[in-house]
């Protein structure tokens, strides 16, 4: 049986910007920076939860070609390339005035939901990333017509 996720992958198009971005900026740790002769295999994690790495992998050899590494590094330029993460804050506002303090940019500033409040940006190669605080109590699902009216 599987048991837990331990590892998520994410396209970025320079390590070392990845690093400055999600060490630097969000305050992550690394877990694992290896040279693997071909690769380099990196991940970072929250410090609350070092069994749950991103990797921040670059597109190319050895996993793909030369033609397919092309349209997946202008893909990840568009902001394209599928994928996305969201955290978890216990304060959404804090948290996002922090970060925009220090020049992350964001997409949409802390808006309340039914499910708590939360905020969106993209890491310097366009990947989404959100943060939430989740709400206190039972969730209640909207109807679609309040959803919407949320949107």
């Amino acid at each position: 049986m599987l048991k837990k996720i331990t590892h998520t992958f994410i396209h970025v198009l320079d390590q070392d910007e990845a690093l400055d971005f999600y060490v630097g900026k969000l305050g992550m740790v690394v877990q694992t920076d290896a040279d693997l002769g071909t690769m380099r295999f990196l991940t970072v994690s929250t410090a609350d939860d070092p069994d749950q790495q991103l990797s921040l992998a670059v597109p190319g050899p050895p996993l793909y070609d030369d033609a397919t590494t092309a349209e997946i590094r202008e893909l990840v330029a568009k902001g394209a390339a599928g994928g996305g993460v969201i955290f978890e804050t216990d304060d959404c506002q804090g948290t996002y005035e922090r970060l925009k303090a220090a020049g992350v940019e964001f997409t949409q500033e802390p808006t309340e939901r039914f499910y708590g409040i939360d905020c969106a940006m993209r890491d310097p190669f366009g990947n989404p990333l959100r943060f939430t605080q989740p709400a206190e109590g039972p969730i209640t699902i909207p109807s679609p017509e309040e959803f919407e009216a949320q949107a």
